[in-house]
C-alpha cells in the first residue's frame, strides 16, 4: 500500500478469512496493490485489475475489495456467451429475482413515506434515517446485547414504532398546531435528517458492520436462480407485511379513517374523525415499517450509518412513480424501480444502474404525471 505520490505505507498479509486492515495517519487518496503471486494456484483477480485507489476520509474506514475467480473462468464465460443465449437468460432471471428482492425492501420503506405524505402532506426527507435507525437498533440488540437476530429485530421494530409515535406527538404535531407550512416542515425534515445521520456516525462509527447471524449462507439453486435462504425468508416476510398493511387500509376502521384523512382532512374532522390520532397512528406504523425495511436491507447488504441516505432517492422514486400518497402505488412503483435497477445491468455498467430506474421514472411521469396509480387532481 502506498500514498498517491508513491510513498510506501505498509505491506500486509490477509487473514485466513481473507480480511486485512491498515491504519493510516492522515486522510487522502491511497493506492492498494494486490500481489497476484500470493494467490492460490487456481485463483485470479476478476477483471485482471489488481490495483485499487480508495479515498480515506478523516474518522472513517474505507473498504477495498478484490473479487477473485477460478483461473480461466473469464475465458469460459466468453465461450458460453458466444455459444448461445442461455447465459443471457440465466443472468436475466437472476437479476429479476434480485430486483424483486430490492423492490420489496424499497416498497416497505416507501409505504411508510407514502402514508405520512398522504395524511399530512409532508415530504419527509428524514425517512431514510428512520430506515437506518431500525437497522442500527437491531444491530445494537443483536451484537451489543447478544440477543439472537430474530428477537432483536422484533424489539427494534417495536422501539422504532414507539419513537415514531413520540416523534409526531412531541415534534411534528407541535409544528402542525403552530401552523407551520408544508414547505417549512420539509426543510425542517432535511435538518432532522442531517442531525440524525451525524448522531448515528458518533455512536455507531463510519465502518460497515453485519449482524451476528445469517451473514454468509450458501445459495439455493432454484432453476437458473441462486438465492440465499435468508433472502427468500425476507421476501416472504416483506410480502406478508405489505399484504397486512394493505388489508388494514381497506378493511379496518383505522385504515378507512386514514384514507378519509388523506382525501380531505377538513371533511374527515367534520365527520367526527380524530385527525391527530389517525396521523399519530400512521407515524407509529410508518416508523415500524421503515425500521423493518432497514433490517431487511442490512441483512441483504450489511449496514452502515449512511444506508438510509443512499436508498432515500430510490424510495422517493418508488413513491412518485406509483403515485404520491397512494399506498398501493408505492408498492407498484417500488417494484418497478427495483426491477429496472438490477435488470438494467444487463446493458449498462453496474455503476450506472440507478440511472435506468430514474430514466423510467421520468418517462412514466411525462406520460402519466400523477404516477401509475395516482389520481388526476383539478387545480382551481
Amino acid at each position: 500500500m502506498t500514498t498517491e505520490s508513491g510513498q510506501p505505507v505498509e505491506e500486509v498479509t490477509t487473514s485466513p478469512e481473507g480480511t486485512w486492515e491498515v491504519q493510516v495517519e492522515e486522510a487522502g487518496k491511497y493506492k492498494v496493490t494486490l500481489d497476484p503471486s500470493t494467490l492460490p494456484q487456481n485463483a485470479e483477480v476478476r477483471g485482471g485489475n489488481n490495483t485499487r485507489t480508495p479515498t480515506v476520509y478523516e474518522g472513517n474506514c474505507s473498504a477495498v475489495l478484490f473479487a477473485l475467480q477460478p483461473k480461466g473462468a473469464a475465458g469460459q464465460e466468453q465461450q458460453e456467451d458466444a455459444g448461445g443465449a442461455s447465459t443471457f437468460w440465466a443472468q436475466a432471471a437472476q437479476l429479476t429475482f434480485e430486483g424483486l428482492n430490492l423492490g420489496l425492501i424499497i416498497a416497505l420503506a416507501a409505504l411508510g413515506l407514502s402514508l405520512i405524505y398522504g395524511t399530512t402532506g409532508l415530504t419527509n426527507f428524514a425517512h431514510g434515517e428512520l430506515v437506518t435507525l431500525g437497522a442500527l437498533l437491531a444491530y445494537g440488540f443483536n451484537v451489543g446485547l447478544g440477543l439472537h437476530l430474530i428477537p432483536a429485530a422484533l424489539i427494534a421494530v417495536i422501539a422504532a414504532a414507539v419513537l415514531g409515535y413520540f416523534q409526531d406527538r412531541l415534534f411534528w404535531g407541535q409544528l402542525r398546531r403552530r401552523g407551520t407550512g408544508i414547505i417549512a416542515m420539509m426543510i425542517i425534515s432535511i435538518g432532522v435528517a442531517l442531525f440524525m445521520r451525524y448522531v448515528f456516525l458518533i455512536f455507531f462509527g463510519g465502518q460497515t458492520e453485519s449482524f451476528a447471524q445469517y451473514t454468509a449462507q450458501p445459495g439455493i439453486e432454484i432453476g437458473p436462480i441462486s438465492a440465499a435462504p435468508k433472502n427468500l425468508v425476507a421476501m416472504g416476510i416483506e410480502l406478508v407485511v405489505l399484504i397486512i398493511v394493505g388489508f388494514a387500509l381497506l378493511r379496518t376502521r383505522t385504515g378507512k379513517a386514514a384514507r378519509a384523512v388523506a382525501d380531505n382532512p377538513a371533511l374527515a374532522a367534520s365527520s367526527g374523525i380524530n385527525v391527530d390520532r389517525v396521523i399519530r397512528i400512521i407515524w407509529t406504523g410508518g416508523g415500524a415499517i421503515a425500521a423493518l425495511a432497514g433490517i431487511m436491507l442490512a441483512l441483504s447488504q450489511n449496514l452502515k450509518y449512511t444506508m438510509g441516505q443512499e436508498i432515500l432517492l430510490l424510495i422517493f422514486a418508488g413513491v412518485t412513480l406509483g403515485g404520491l400518497g397512494t399506498a398501493f402505488g408505492a408498492l407498484v412503483g417500488s417494484l418497478v424501480v427495483g426491477l429496472f435497477i438490477q435488470v438494467s445491468t444487463l446493458w449498462v455498467p453496474p455503476e450506472l444502474k440507478n440511472v435506468g430506474a430514474l430514466a423510467v421514472l421520468i418517462i412514466v411521469l411525462l406520460v402519466r404525471p400523477q404516477g401509475i396509480l395516482g389520481r388526476r387532481e383539478r387545480i382551481g
